[in-house]
């Protein structure tokens, strides 16, 4: 057999943690993730260091918090010149292979005002060869499967209306129009079954982005219904949203913003009743499940082909997803689910760690500099994460980190957001930052707001205690800490190098 160093890096869209590991887990079957973390490393603290999509990918392809690469809302450009996992990952020889999609908004200073890279979002971060476009607002390859397949539709979005199966009026978890084998996740998984053979006799590199369980929440059967929405628990929140919003002034416009209706397409006048919330919750595990079993597909391929024990297998998700928790919606949250995701790592020649739990924090910018890592690529300056190759030897990196950070943007340089125009805040200073501890979490905002501060030996995130006389000493200590974060993670891509009368020095930040 060829002796390849291949690397399959996949991200799922919007995968709460606790569907893997956590409250969720015993509600969802998901044997190929759990199988699969049973022959790997998990680590259960890991978290996204900015939200929503673009931001984090952004983020985890860069190895740089969103302080740095500033692409911090969908559609805000990425510099063309930061450079990525594509760009690193060619100067090893590795063509970084993209099936699906990285969410890239495109930096307008490289192309022509008329280019259609500035017309979306939605763009391949530089460096990648597209191999599948897979976006979630074009996915024209599958259009066009569905369009070959008979599927008739007037317009795209309407490919995500659920339809009833004898005619009548559709219910909210009716099947897709599409049956399972033809859905999005099926056409991603079979367009990279199709293609990699070939590229067995190779060392590659492929990145493989899945969008569910991403909403809009429609699931081919039989995914729509395989979870009895009864039997779910209901999410956890405050007794009201009255209640939710008087925890602080950011959380009005976000449940005003984001509600279950935005999350479904046909259903614009949908009630957040127990009913609605647990279906929607069933249609989402469902999603998620639809998922694994793709998952499982690739994993047997890799198996099958003599190729599971060269190939260095990272998973996880861009971002986590609050489901109905805190009466809210989507990510753009400062809550735990938003931001808590699974990761999972199996390295070749590790199997002495296999089913070991990592519970030290991780970061989402710590992914690209562990894949670099392991193929002998140097980690440019420039990212702000740390190879977590140690702890699949078992070993806790020296001065390793004690919480996890990250950031979210809420304003909007074009149009007003509803925090805009609820705070009065502008795109400049509508952001905040997150801190996570074993014991806290701190948020502090850019606008003269008031902290947060959540005790998670105490009240956890249902208790908001900044201004509690017990918790000034903590509140202080941990602003500084947090500061100090921000002054030591500032752009380091040249900040480590001395010109000097010999030429140019470098130093690695990291050694």
């Amino acid at each position: 057999m060829h002796d390849s160093r291949n690397v399959l890096f996949i991200i799922i869209d919007q995968l709460r943690a606790d569907c893997v590991f956590g409250e969720l887990a015993e509600y969802v079957d998901l044997p190929n993730l759990r199988a699969f973390a049973d022959d790997a490393v998990s680590f259960h603290r890991h978290y996204s260091v900015v939200n929503p999509c673009g931001p984090s990918r952004a983020s985890i392809l860069t190895g740089q918090y969103a302080m740095n690469h500033r692409s911090v809302r969908n559609g805000t450009p990425l510099r063309h010149d930061t450079p990525n996992i594509a760009t690193e990952m060619r100067k090893s020889g590795y063509m970084p292979l993209l099936f699906g999609y990285t969410d890239t908004s495109q930096d307008p200073r490289a192309y022509p005002a008329n280019d259609p890279a500035l017309k979306s979002y939605e763009f391949p971060m530089n460096g990648f060869h597209e191999m599948t476009e897979m976006r979630l607002e074009m996915s024209y390859p599958w259009q066009s499967h569905l369009i070959n397949r008979g599927y008739k539709f007037d317009k795209y979005w309407d490919v995500y209306k659920p339809v009833s199966p004898t005619g009548g009026a559709p219910k909210l978890n009716d099947p897709a129009l599409y049956a399972a084998e033809d859905s999005d996740t099926a056409f991603l998984t079979n367009s990279f079954l199709n293609t990699m053979p070939a590229y067995r006799q190779e060392s590659w590199f492929a990145h493989l982005t899945y969008i569910r369980p991403h909403p809009p929440l429609v699931a081919p059967a039989p995914f729509n219904d395989m979870y009895s929405p009864e039997k779910l628990p209901l999410p956890n929140r405050l007794e009201s949203k009255e209640a939710e919003k008087a925890l602080h002034r950011f959380f009005a416009p976000l449940i005003r913003k984001a509600n279950a209706a935005s999350f479904v397409e046909g259903f614009p006048e949908l009630e957040e009743t127990d009913e609605n919330i647990k279906t929607l919750r069933s249609i989402y595990l469902g999603l998620a499940s639809e998922v694994d079993q793709h998952i499982g597909r690739v994993l047997q391929y890799l198996k099958d082909s003599g190729q599971y024990d060269n190939t260095l297998i990272v998973l996880t998700a861009d971002h986590g997803e609050m489901l109905g928790d805190r009466h809210s919606w989507g990510k753009m949250t400062v809550y735990d689910a938003a931001y808590h995701t699974p990761l999972i790592i199996r390295a070749p020649g590790k199997s002495s760690q296999a089913g070991q739990v990592v519970q030290e924090f991780t970061e989402s910018i710590d992914l690209t500099p562990t894949i670099l890592d392991w193929v002998g690529q140097e980690i440019p300056n420039s990212m702000d994460g740390r190879s977590l190759l140690p702890f699949l030897d078992g070993q806790t990196p020296a001065n390793w980190k004690t919480y996890a950070f990250s950031e979210l943007d809420f304003g909007d340089p074009i149009s007003e957001t509803p925090w805009q125009e609820d705070l009065g805040t502008t795109a400049l200073d509508s952001n905040l930052c997150r801190m996570r501890d074993e014991r806290f979490t701190l948020v502090e905002f850019a606008a003269d707001l008031p902290p947060l501060l959540f005790d998670h030996t105490k009240g956890g995130e249902l208790e908001n205690v900044a201004d509690h006389p017990d918790y000034q000493s903590d509140l202080a200590r941990l602003t500084r800490q947090m500061l100090r974060h921000q002054m030591k993670n500032r752009d380091q891509t040249l900040a480590m190098s001395m010109i000097t009368e010999d030429g140019a020095v470098t130093r690695s930040r990291h050694k």
